[in-house]
């Protein structure tokens, strides 16, 4: 965002401060504000001090070249808060929790639902993040404490710290805003660490009307001063930082930085090594994104260079000892490095499970994806604990003697990292002290109970009570929805998603020219690719086996076509049983067949082309479909050779609801086996006005559906993400319910484009940004454009999607 105010001027020159940083000089703020403004060379050497600074502290902890990040499940416990920040999306008020059918606070079940499920992919980390005292602000948060026997939101904060250790070994880092002394003291006891964003020291934000922090009591900078001095009082290993880009000065920039280093100089003890160890563990430094339906939704984000600056500074200031973190989802991929080359060293928490709920449009990224980022740089990506490997191996002065077990049965003794491929267990095994949230009425309790464990543990669920479930009707199908729905918004978030991308069929392909208006050549393909980039699609789908009097090598030259007439198009494209085609006809074997592929410029490819993974359904209902030994080796292959893929079901065929439930156990089996390959699953019914065969007989295609979604969202949650609705199969109302019953995505657009061919079950279907856009905002969730492999797009064309 533009700042407001001049910058003062100074006699001193950037290479005058670079200089004075190099020789270990302590910087003040007039120095920080002359480096965020630093350009040209000066901009390339503070990046390079900075780097050295960085590497320097990193030796002197005896870390080498480690960067850190936190494996993490992110608990939003509550979305009311009593502040009105002006660029927010987190919070939410009681109407509209209302219309979402969304709790005041999650249940203990509901967190413990999240947080096993973290547990169980190996995550140590449950970060706990809310509104501001919600109570002094809405009489529903009052009412549903006093009511579950709490006396205040921090009450039930530490509750559910202490249940979450207890429970499942992994160990809470408290996010719950502006605390007293006393309170931090506390809460001490239930998290070995806590946190809270200084932002910006500027006043003018806070008591400026119109400002983004105007008429939010908790954004005072003196009070957040206040809780950053206390927590040192408290010895409580703390995390703090900047946001970027909110209307601040540069000169606010650099106050904010040098008042965090001296909250923690304040408070420095003797550390290991014989360090003088402060109590602010790591400073985050920020970039703010901007919201749609905020106050600052047309604000402009801060530039890269503005960022890498203000990192960079950071590091200069703060010294080579300070843990300067980046959040690897608020930047574009190709950032990460320059982040790194500014300073940084710490990755935050990244979630295998959870959205991040502040910025439901910017996905983590997969953490061997990170991993894999961060060698290209030159470094090793190391697992660490919600504190700092520092705070850990010096635990008896920072963190409570009660939590020293936890601690320990996680963290690597030597390192104070967290031990390598370690899960954590629980500490023990107390109940909940809260009655179960379930207890439908068409069901009961027993029901209650096989959805608590559905949604926490769907693993421990058998069979039979899967199918149980699949055929739930009346009060017991709403109570699984709900559960559903409850998992789906507690770990991939509220965002309904949508990719902007076109089909093409490649059965139609005629080498020697196109025939008719549902076949298509080489130039054509040119054509219908470069269409779809200029109408604005990120995606091109090509699917679909060759004639056999065709050459199997089209596969690739359609790819190369298309990929030479739209560069930036994302190519996903081939089905395993177009693969085996290329694999077979074209005597390059199934690898071979892959590699080729990647070179012609594919980049995923469809999980479609069978039904049920059931030899006795694929005989029955589609027997020209490939084997399914076959179909799974070829997309164990994809996935092995580094292509993603979608996942499907085609359901109300012949199949049973064990066949139902067997297919998704195998493709739970799958994902794991091919290291995470999908990216989504597609539960796709049978077209027409039943929808199929129901499994219930009577039972009304709408529920048939919302069974079906459900369940999906239950079993396969913790392997297979999302949840997409088959808008083109459903129709939109239909679409729209089944996004509350666990669904995330809506797919594609599927524009037709001005370019032939017009072939294909779903040719004339279009879903424009707009529509799709409307059908979120009357289930109060926010929409986000994806990538094909559920990216944010980096530049979408304007007025992307199909016509209105």
């Amino acid at each position: 965002m533009t700042l407001l105010d001049p910058v003062r001027t100074s006699r001193l020159s950037a290479r005058d401060v670079l200089a004075r940083g190099e020789s270990g000089a302590r910087l003040d703020v007039d120095d920080a504000e002359i480096l965020l403004q630093a350009d040209g060379a000066d901009f390339e050497r503070m990046l390079e001090l900075a780097a050295a600074v960085r590497t320097a502290g990193l030796d002197a902890a005896g870390r080498g070249r480690i960067l850190t990040y936190s494996r993490k499940v992110f608990v939003p416990l509550t979305t009311l808060c009593r502040d009105r920040c002006h660029y927010c999306v987190f919070v939410d008020t009681p109407l509209q929790l209302k219309k979402k059918h969304k709790p005041a606070f999650m249940s203990p079940e509901q967190v413990l639902a999240v947080v096993r499920q973290g547990q169980a992919m190996g995550c140590k980390e449950a970060l706990l993040t809310l509104g501001d005292r919600p109570e002094d602000r809405w009489p529903e948060a009052r009412a549903w404490l006093d009511e579950h026997g709490f006396a205040s939101t921090l009450d039930y904060v530490g509750h559910i710290a202490r249940l979450i250790t207890a429970e499942t070994g992994m160990l809470a880092h408290l996010n719950p805003g502006v605390m007293t002394l006393s309170e931090l003291e506390q809460l001490r006891p239930t998290a070995p660490s806590m946190g809270m964003m200084l932002e910006t020291t500027s006043r003018r934000l806070f008591a400026e009307p119109g400002q983004v922090h105007y008429g939010s009591p908790d954004k005072d900078p003196a009070v957040r001063l206040a809780v950053i001095e206390d927590a040192g009082r408290a010895r409580v290993p703390f995390t703090t930082g900047i946001l970027v880009g909110i209307g601040e000065t540069i000169r606010d920039r650099a106050a904010s930085l040098v008042a965090i280093r001296a909250a923690d100089e304040a408070h420095r003890v003797d550390g290991p090594g014989g360090r003088r160890l402060g109590h602010v563990q790591e400073v985050i430094v920020q970039n703010f994104r901007a919201k749609p339906r905020t106050a600052m939704q047309g604000a402009p984000d801060a530039t890269m260079r503005e960022y890498l600056a203000a990192v960079a500074t950071a590091r200069l200031v703060l010294g080579p000892r300070a843990r300067v973190q980046v959040p690897p989802n608020l930047s574009d991929p190709r950032e990460l490095e320059l982040l790194v080359r500014a300073g940084a060293d710490d990755w935050g928490g990244v979630s295998p499970l959870t959205a991040d709920h502040v910025n439901p449009e910017r996905p983590w990224p997969q953490i061997d994806e990170l991993a894999a980022r961060t060698a290209e740089f030159g470094f090793t990506l190391a697992e660490r604990l919600t504190a700092q490997p520092e705070y850990v191996t010096a635990r008896t002065e920072w963190i409570d003697p009660g939590l020293h077990d936890a601690v320990a049965l996680l963290a690597d003794p030597a390192t104070g990292l967290a031990k390598p491929e370690t899960s954590p267990h629980a500490a023990s095994a107390r109940p909940p002290r809260t009655e179960l949230r379930l207890s439908p009425a068409g069901g009961g309790r027993d029901l209650g109970v096989l959805l608590e464990r559905a949604a926490a543990d769907p693993l421990a669920v058998d069979d039979a009570e899967w199918e149980r479930l699949l055929s739930a009707t009346g009060s017991d199908l709403d109570a699984l929805t709900a559960t559903a729905d409850d998992v789906r918004r507690y770990t991939v978030g509220e965002a309904v998603s949508l990719v902007v991308n076109r089909n093409l069929t490649s059965t139609g392909f005629r080498a020697a020219g196109a025939e008719g208006p549902d076949t298509f050549d080489l130039d054509d393909v040119a054509e219908i690719a470069a269409d779809a980039a200029l109408l604005g699609a990120t995606e091109l789908c090509i699917q679909g086996r060759l004639p056999d009097g065709e050459d199997p090598r089209a596969y690739l030259a359609i790819a190369r076509a298309a990929r030479a007439a739209a560069p930036t198009l994302h190519l996903h494209a081939y089905r395993p049983q177009d693969v085996w085609d290329l694999a077979d006809r074209g005597g390059l074997g199934l690898a071979g067949a892959l590699e080729a592929l990647r070179e012609a410029g594919v980049d995923t490819v469809p999980g479609t082309g069978v039904k049920v993974l059931s030899e006795r359904v694929r005989v029955a209902v589609a027997p020209g479909d490939l084997e399914i030994d076959r179909w799974e080796e070829g997309i164990t292959a994809a996935h092995r050779a580094g292509f993603r893929s979608t996942s499907v079901l085609f359901y109300g065929h012949v199949e049973t609801a064990a066949e139902r439930v067997a297919h998704l156990r195998r493709l739970r089996h799958l994902q794991e086996a091919g290291g995470g390959g999908f990216t989504e699953f597609v539960p796709i019914p049978l077209p027409g006005p039943a929808g199929g065969v129901p499994l219930v007989a009577g039972r009304a295609a709408i529920d048939e559906h919302r069974a079906m979604v459900a369940v999906s969202r239950l079993l396969l949650s913790g392997s297979i993400p999302h949840i997409q609705i088959p808008w083109t199969r459903v129709g939109r109302a239909d679409a729209a319910v089944l996004l509350g019953a666990g669904g995330d995505d809506l797919g594609g657009t599927l524009l037709d484009g001005r370019v032939k061919p017009a072939a294909g079950v779903e040719h004339g279907q279009e879903l424009s940004v707009t529509n799709a856009a409307a059908i979120a905002a009357r289930l109060f969730r926010p929409f986000r454009l994806r990538t094909t492999d559920y990216r944010t797009p980096q530049h979408p064309a304007p007025g992307s999607g199909a016509a209105e």
